[in-house]
C-alpha cells in the first residue's frame, strides 16, 4: 500500500514510518523540512504539489500539530488550534480533489478531549468530553477546543469516497530519544521519578507496538468510523505508573512532586503541568469490540519491554 503520513517526522511518525516501512509499504512523510528520502515539502495549510502524493494513495494518516510539550501560554494555544485545524482542513481538501481518493483517512486526534476526572474511565460510548469540569484550570478547556475543532474539520470534510477514523491517541511509549517515555525515565533516573500532587490522576497510555498494530487494524476494518480511542486497557494512577517505571529501571525510590514544585519544572523545562497534571482515564471500548488484542495490555509487563528495548540501543 501507498501510506501518506502527513506531519510524520515527530516521534509518533517515525515509530509509524519504521514500522510500516518495514512491512513493506511506500511511506511518503509531508513535512515542513523535507530533507530525507521519502519525504515531500508541504506547508500545512495550503494545497500544493504535495496534494499528488495523496492521489492514488491507499491511506493517509494525518499526525500534523505543533507539539503540546510546550508552556501553554496564549500565542502557543493558538498556534496548537490553527496548526491542526488548518492541517485537517487541507488534507480533506487534497483528498476531495483527488481524482483516485484513498479509502481510509486516519486523522490524529487526543485523549485530552476527555474530562479530568477519577471515578470512571471514559470510552467512546460513555466517555464525558471535558471543559466544563469543576476545579480544572480554565485553560485547560481551550485543550478540549482544539481537540474538538480537529476533530470537526474531518468530519465536515467533503470526502464521501474515503472512510474517516479520529484517533483519539493516549501517551505513546516508545524507546526512541526524545519521547514521553525517554522523558519520564530521564526523571526515574535522576531519582525524581515519585508522584506529582500525590499520583492520584490517571495517566493513559498505548506501547509503541501496539499504536502501530491499532493503526493497521483500522486500516484494515472497513466497518469502523469516527472516533477510537488507542490506549491500552490498564490506565492507572501517576503514582503507580512512576513506581512500576522505577521497579522496570532498577531504582528504589523517587522523589515526589507537590503541585507547586511541578510548576516550577514545568517552567523551566518550558512544558506545562496539563501534562502531568490531567487525570486521564481513558480505555479503548471501540477497539476491544471489535476483537483488537493488545500484545501489551498492561504497564509492567509493557514497562519492562520499553527499558529492554532502551538499554538494547546503548541508552543506558
Amino acid at each position: 500500500m501507498k501510506i501518506v503520513i502527513p506531519g510524520g517526522t515527530g516521534q509518533v511518525g517515525t515509530v509509524l514510518k519504521r514500522a510500516l516501512s518495514a512491512a513493506g509499504h511506500d511511506v511518503v512523510v509531508l513535512s515542513r523540512h523535507a530533507r530525507q528520502q521519502g519525504e515531500v515539502h508541504w506547508d500545512g495549510s495550503t494545497l500544493g504539489p504535495w496534494a499528488g502524493e495523496i492521489d492514488g494513495s491507499d491511506v493517509v494518516v494525518n499526525l500534523a500539530g505543533r507539539s503540546v510539550n510546550c508552556r501553554y501560554t496564549p500565542a502557543n494555544l493558538r498556534e496548537m488550534m490553527d496548526s491542526r485545524v488548518h492541517s485537517a482542513r487541507v488534507v480533506g481538501e487534497a483528498i476531495a480533489a483527488a481524482a483516485r481518493p484513498p479509502r481510509v483517512w486516519l486523522q490524529m486526534s487526543t485523549a485530552t478531549v476527555y474530562a479530568h476526572r477519577y471515578d470512571a474511565p471514559n470510552d467512546e460510548a460513555t466517555g464525558v468530553i471535558g471543559g466544563t469540569e469543576p476545579g480544572a484550570p480554565g485553560y485547560w478547556a481551550y485543550s478540549v477546543d482544539i481537540a474538538k475543532a480537529w476533530e470537526r474539520e474531518q468530519e465536515t470534510a467533503a470526502t464521501p469516497r474515503t472512510r474517516k477514523v479520529a484517533l483519539r491517541a493516549a501517551m505513546v511509549m516508545s524507546p526512541d530519544r526524545g519521547g514521553v517515555f525517554d522523558v519520564l525515565l530521564r526523571l526515574v533516573r535522576l531519582g525524581l521519578g515519585g508522584p506529582v500532587a500525590g499520583g492520584a490522576q490517571y495517566v493513559s497510555w498505548i506501547h509503541d507496538q501496539d499504536f502501530v498494530r491499532a493503526v493497521e487494524f483500522l486500516v484494515a476494518r472497513d466497518d469502523l468510523t469516527g472516533p477510537v480511542n488507542l490506549a491500552a486497557p490498564g490506565p492507572l494512577p501517576h503514582r503507580d505508573f512512576m513506581r512500576v517505571m522505577r521497579t522496570a529501571w532498577g531504582v528504589p525510590m523517587g522523589l515526589p512532586a507537590t503541585r507547586w514544585m511541578a510548576e516550577a519544572g514545568a517552567f523551566v523545562l518550558r512544558s506545562d503541568t496539563e501534562l502531568l497534571l490531567k487525570s486521564r482515564r481513558v480505555v479503548p471500548g471501540r477497539l476491544l469490540d471489535a476483537g483488537f488484542t493488545f500484545g501489551h495490555p498492561d504497564w509492567p509487563a509493557a514497562a519492562d519491554d520499553l527499558v529492554r528495548r532502551f538499554r538494547s540501543r546503548g541508552a543506558g
